[in-house]
């Protein structure tokens, strides 16, 4: 069974997370992450991008995809942060992750940016 995402795939998940991310954190659970992220941009940007993706210009469909696959990345990070060399490591992809995904989402959310997308 593979991720099913509108706005993310699931080479961009696993590669934030990591090459120690732990195995045990299903598919599953990480469709559920998407689905947790994908709904959170819309909500957040108070617009739906999973009904408009197709019609997206490339750069907001990689800006989202940043957003969402950064979202379920700091999930799956937490879920089990043993499965890192040491916990510190795991805190900081974390952090980084967070930052990236706050980034986007304020831009995302700015009414001047709902110009660009929409006539992207």
């Amino acid at each position: 069974m593979a991720v099913t995402s509108i706005l993310t795939t699931e080479n961009d998940i696993d590669a934030k997370a990591g090459l120690d991310a732990s195995a045990s954190y299903t598919e599953t659970m990480k469709n559920g992450s998407v689905l947790r992220g994908e709904s959170m941009v819309n909500d957040f940007a108070r617009f739906n991008f999973s009904d408009a993706y197709a019609a997206l210009n490339a750069d907001v469909k990689y800006l989202i995809s940043d957003v969402v696959s950064s979202f379920v990345a700091m999930e799956w990070i937490a879920y089990d942060m043993a499965a890192y060399q040491s916990r510190s490591i795991a805190a900081d992809m974390v952090n980084r992750l967070r930052d990236t995904m706050n980034k986007n989402l304020s831009i995302l959310m700015e009414m001047k940016q709902k110009d660009f997308i929409n006539g992207a």
